[in-house]
C-alpha cells in the first residue's frame, strides 16, 4: 500500500459527494470449459517431500516487500538433508500468500525463482513505484477522489509489467507449482478476502490464466481513495462450472465458522449473478497477513488430510508455516494529552485498530485449525491399515505420529525495542531511501535466525 497516512490526509479533506463515478474497465475474460482451464500445471509431479513450507508477506509497502525478501534470503541460506543430500530450505517452498507490498515479493519470487534475489533490490525494492501514481491534494485529485479514487487501474498495474513482470500471466504460477503464490485483495462488497486463484476464477467461469500478474499484484495493493476499486466481471452461466458441495453445506450450516460461511456466501452470490462486478481494493483491508485463504482451505476440506492428497499426508513430517509481519507498531502523540486524536490521526488510529484487531484475530484462527489438523491428520495415519500404508508408500519403519506443525510470526518487535521503533519509523510507501531498504533486508533475515518457532523447526530436522 502507499500509506493509511494517505487515506486518514484524503478523509479529512472529503467532506463532499455526488461526483460521477470513475469507470474501470475488467480486463478479465469468460472462460466455456473451466475443467480444462484448471488443468494447467496437473501434470506436475505432486510434492512428496516429508516437509512443507508455507510463508505469508504481510501488507507494508516497499517497507513490508523489503522485510520479506530478507526473509526469503535467510531461508535460501538455511540448509537441510533430504534424499539429494544437503539443499536449501527454500527447495522446500510449499506456497506463499502476499498481500499489498508482500504480493509484490510473492509474486517476483514466484515467477523468476531464485533469479529473484540478484535483482529484485534494484528493479523494484529502490525504485519509486509511486512515480506512476498521484498522491497529491490538488483539485484535479479531489475530484478524481471524490468520483471513486484518484488513481484508475490501468497507471500502477502499467508500471508493475513494465518494470516487473513484462508481460506474465498468473498462468505462469502454475505451469511451475513449486511455490505455490496466492495473491490476495479485499472484495468490499463482501468484505472477504479475494485470492486470485482456482476458486475463485471457476465461480465467475473467468480464464484465471490469462490475467496478467502485474493487475492482481495492483489490486492488492490498491489503497482506498487512493486508488479507484479494480473491477473483475462474473461470467454466470457461461461456462461448466459447479460450485463445489462445501460451498452450499457452508451456507446452509447455521454452526459454519464465520470466515468460511462468508466466503462460501461469496462465491454462491459470483456464481448466480448476483454480483456482475466484484469491485476489489487492497488486500490488508480485511487480511493483513494473507492468512485467510488458508485457514479457508483446511475448513473446506473433506477429508481429515485436506487440502493435501492422501500420498502427501502420509509422506509429510513437518510443517512450517511463518507470517511475516512489517505492520506498524501504536503511534502518535495524542495519548499524551486529554485532546485528540483529531482529523487525520483520528482516522488513521481507526484503520489501524480495525486492521490490528483483524489480523490478531485471523493468526489466532490460524493456529486452532492447524492445531486440529495435525490431531486429525495423526488420527487418520495411525488408523490406515498395512495394505493402505503400502499403497500410499508409507516405508517400513513409518511411524505415524512422527508429525510436527510449527506455526509462528516473523516480526519487528523480535528485535528489541531500539530497533523495532527504528524500523517502525520507516513509512509505509511506495518509495523508500536505499538506507532504510537495506535496513528493512537484513532486519527480515536477523528477525528470521532468532525466531523461536523457526529455530525449533530446525532443530526437529536435526
Amino acid at each position: 500500500m502507499v500509506s493509511y497516512r494517505v487515506i486518514a490526509r484524503w478523509a479529512a479533506v472529503l467532506m463532499l459527494a455526488g461526483c460521477a463515478s470513475i469507470h474501470n474497465e475488467p480486463i478479465n475474460t469468460a472462460v466455456s470449459d473451466v475443467n480444462a482451464a484448471a488443468s494447467v500445471g496437473r501434470s506436475d509431479p505432486a510434492y512428496a517431500d516429508d516437509l512443507l513450507v508455507g510463508l505469508s508477506f504481510s501488507g507494508g509497502g516497499t517497507r513490508a516487500a523489503a522485510y520479506s525478501f530478507g526473509v526469503l534470503k535467510e531461508i535460501d541460506h538455511a540448509r537441510v538433508r533430504s534424499g539429494q543430500g544437503t539443499v536449501s530450505l527454500i527447495d522446500h517452498l510449499d506456497f506463499i500468500s502476499g498481500v499489498s507490498g508482500g504480493s509484490v515479493t510473492a509474486a517476483y519470487y514466484g515467477l523468476k525463482k531464485r533469479a529473484a534475489f540478484e535483482d529484485f533490490r534494484e528493479n523494484f525494492l529502490l525504485r519509486d513505484a509511486e512515480e506512476s501514481i498521484d498522491v497529491g491534494p490538488d483539485l484535479l485529485s479531489i475530484s478524481r477522489a471524490l468520483a471513486g479514487g484518484i488513481n484508475d487501474s490501468t497507471q500502477f498495474p502499467r508500471w508493475l509489467d513494465d518494470n516487473l513482470f513484462h508481460g506474465a500471466t498468473l498462468g505462469e504460477f502454475r505451469e511451475t507449482r513449486r511455490p505455490r503464490i496466492w495473491i490476495n485483495a479485499s472484495d468490499i462488497y463482501n468484505r472477504t478476502p479475494f485470492v486470485f486463484g482456482a476458486t475463485a476464477f471457476r465461480a465467475i467461469c473467468s480464464d484465471l490464466d490469462s490475467y496478467p500478474i502485474s493487475n492482481a499484484v495492483a489490486a492488492s495493493a490498491a489503497v482506498p481513495v487512493v486508488f479507484a476499486p479494480v473491477v473483475i466481471k462474473t461470467f454466470p452461466q457461461e461456462c461448466n462450472s459447479k460450485l463445489p458441495e462445501w460451498i452450499e453445506r457452508a451456507r446452509r450450516n447455521p454452526s459454519a465458522p464465520p470466515m468460511l460461511k462468508a466466503f462460501a456466501d461469496g462465491l454462491a452470490r459470483y456464481h448466480n449473478g448476483e454480483i456482475p462486478y466484484i469491485k476489489l481494493l487492497d488486500g490488508g483491508l480485511v487480511d493483513n497477513f494473507g492468512i485467510s485463504g488458508f485457514t479457508i482451505a483446511r475448513l473446506s476440506s473433506e477429508t481429515p488430510y485436506g487440502p493435501l492428497t492422501s500420498r502427501q499426508a502420509v509422506a509429510l513430517r513437518r510443517l512450517l508455516f511463518l507470517v511475516v509481519d512489517a505492520g506498524r507498531g501504536p503511534g502518535g502523540d495524542w495519548v499524551k494529552t486529554v485532546e485528540g486524536p483529531r482529523g487525520a490521526d483520528l482516522v488513521m488510529a481507526a484503520a489501524d485498530t480495525a486492521v490490528d484487531a483483524g489480523v490478531r484475530a485471523g493468526f489466532t484462527a490460524l493456529e486452532g485449525t492447524n492445531a486440529e489438523w495435525q490431531a486429525a491428520l495423526v488420527r487418520w495415519r495411525c488408523g490406515l491399515s498395512a495394505a493402505q500404508r503400502r499403497e500410499l508408500g508409507a516405508p517400513a519403519n513409518w511411524n505415524c505420529r512422527d508429525l510436527k506443525f510449527f506455526i509462528g510470526r516473523v516480526s519487528f518487535d523480535q528485535l528489541g525495542e531500539e530497533r523495532a521503533r527504528q524500523l517502525n519509523a520507516v513509512p509505509t510507501r511506495f518509495k523508500l531511501p536505499a538506507a532504510d531498504v537495506d535496513l528493512l533486508i537484513a532486519a527480515g533475515a536477523d528477525s528470521l535466525r532468532s525466531n523461536d518457532v523457526y529455530k525449533a523447526f530446525l532443530a526437529s530436522l536435526r
